[in-house]
């Protein structure tokens, strides 16, 4: 017999710990459980570490630039060890306060690794090696994912890693990194050691980078990455990685030609799988489907009173996803109206559409929510775009960041918003409103009705706005 839970938990991450808070605050009893520390990959080797990094990075090649503002810094460095140090604390603060969180609503949290038995009962075994036994009136599985490998030669040489690795080890500075995969992680550490004045070589299978964006900006930024130094080698796939004197030797093939580049490190950023070993005993018949758990439009999965959120399922693989996922499943719960959607069906369209922001931390960042061009016009959807070239804002003269635009799409009958992609400063922030924007169905003049201060980034959305409107009206 196990001890008793209104819900147990398997994964402190985004989709755990903000469903652990929020089924404590409605009254029920909560148990966590993880193998590591409380946060997940996003607090400890994800999300926040990555972010903490470019914070660095891009504040030093700023600092190495400053003279454009009519300053000047001699003997600019860098220490890599301290710049993880950072890192680290940044994550520790976040671990710290939700574990206070915890303890303030009541909630046990458990290190230790968990295997759901049947009748809903979860075994978990303790670090010193005892076990211990938790029963759940519902569980809940946010156990994530992990990083994907590739079946290559040479993958299991030293100095071959995936971004959790990298992000936890601070023993080289990586004077020469190839990175495998042009997604959102690979360009986000490429920016990352590029500013840090390593040589950095992304290797992408496909013909663009983010290959979900929109291409405009997908074609921009590697504009800017290869301005940056940055050597980007697309259509390539990497055949193998050998041992050389100096580091390691990658041989692959770019467009058709064989190509080798000798690095210290590789970084391999192919995506991810779902977390789900040892998650379940034999005979627990969960529904699979390549390797993630199966659920239905609730959340829940083929067995009565279990439910997955976030990445163990597939979809979507962002920390604020899961977080939507888990407030939603846990309201259910407790019969409370949902607060949070992640996609929906304006009123001019017959097909949902996401409301989920995705953002990249680059410089400049870059932000996208609902449509793009390209999906409307798969989609056959008619829609007038409304575009505003960053270079003119006053807030971006002022900082010297004038590069990027600003893309918002409303239906071209009803003049409902969308979708908005956008790459400039702080863009990561301003989409925030445009999803809120989406969710409401708003149209170009209610996006009107609101001022915004000047000079500010954000006073570039009134623009795009008002070139949309012009478009409209024929000027």
């Amino acid at each position: 017999m196990g001890k008793q839970y209104d819900l147990v938990i398997i994964g402190a991450g985004p989709g755990g710990y903000v469903a652990a808070k929020k089924a404590a605050r409605l009254g029920m009893s909560v148990v966590i459980i993880d193998k590591g520390d409380v946060g997940g990959t996003c607090i400890n080797r994800g999300c926040i570490s990555t972010k903490a990094l470019i914070h660095s990075a891009i504040l030093y090649r700023d600092m190495k630039d400053c003279e454009k503002f009519g300053l000047f810094a001699e003997h600019v460095g860098f220490d890599l060890q301290k710049i993880y140090e950072y890192k680290d604390l940044s994550a520790a603060k976040m671990r710290e306060d939700l574990e206070r969180e915890f303890a303030e609503l009541g909630i046990r949290a458990v290190r230790g690794a968990a295997t759901i038995q049947n009748d809903r009962r979860v075994r978990t075994v303790l670090p010193d090696g005892t076990t211990e036994y938790f029963e759940g009136k519902y569980i809940l599985i946010a156990t994530g994912a992990k990083a994907r490998m590739v079946d290559i030669p040479g993958m299991n040489l030293p100095g071959v890693m995936t971004s959790e690795e990298l992000l936890t080890s601070n023993e080289s500075r990586y004077r020469r990194l190839l990175i495998l995969g042009g997604g959102v992680i690979g360009i986000e550490l490429a920016t990352v050691f590029n500013a840090l004045g390593g040589e950095v070589t992304i290797v992408e299978v496909s013909d663009r980078l983010l290959p979900n964006m929109d291409k405009e900006f997908s074609d921009t930024l590697e504009g800017i990455l290869t301005n940056r130094g940055i050597h980007v080698h697309k259509e390539s796939i990497l055949e193998e990685i050998v041992h050389k004197e100096e580091g390691l030797g990658c041989r692959y093939v770019c467009q058709g030609q064989n190509k080798e580049a000798e690095v210290d490190a590789v970084l391999v950023s192919v995506g991810r799988t779902a977390n789900t070993e040892g998650l379940f005993d034999p005979d627990v018949p969960v529904k699979m489907e390549n390797g993630r758990i199966v659920v239905d439009d609730f959340f829940a999965t083929n067995i009565q009173g279990i439910y997955a959120v976030g990445d163990v399922i597939g979809g979507i693989q962002l920390a604020h996803v899961a977080s939507a996922q888990a407030t939603y499943v846990v309201e259910r719960m407790n019969d409370v109206p949902p607060s949070v959607i992640v996609e929906m069906v304006p009123s001019c369209l017959f097909v949902p559409i996401s409301i989920v922001p995705s953002c990249l931390y680059t410089d400049p960042e870059i932000a996208s929510v609902g449509l793009t061009e390209e999906e409307a016009k798969r989609k056959g959807v008619p829609i007038r775009c409304g575009r505003y070239v960053m270079d003119v804002n006053g807030q971006s003269i002022i900082s010297k960041e004038e590069q990027g635009f600003i893309k918002i799409l409303f239906a071209a009958d009803s003049d409902v918003i969308l979708g908005a992609q956008l790459m400039c400063p702080r863009a990561t922030d301003m989409i925030g409103e445009l999803a809120t924007a989406i969710a409401n169905g708003l149209t170009s003049a209610q996006l009107m009705y609101a001022m915004r201060a000047h000079p500010t980034y954000n006073e570039a959305i009134s623009c795009a706005v008002e070139n949309s409107r012009e478009q409209r009206s024929g000027r």
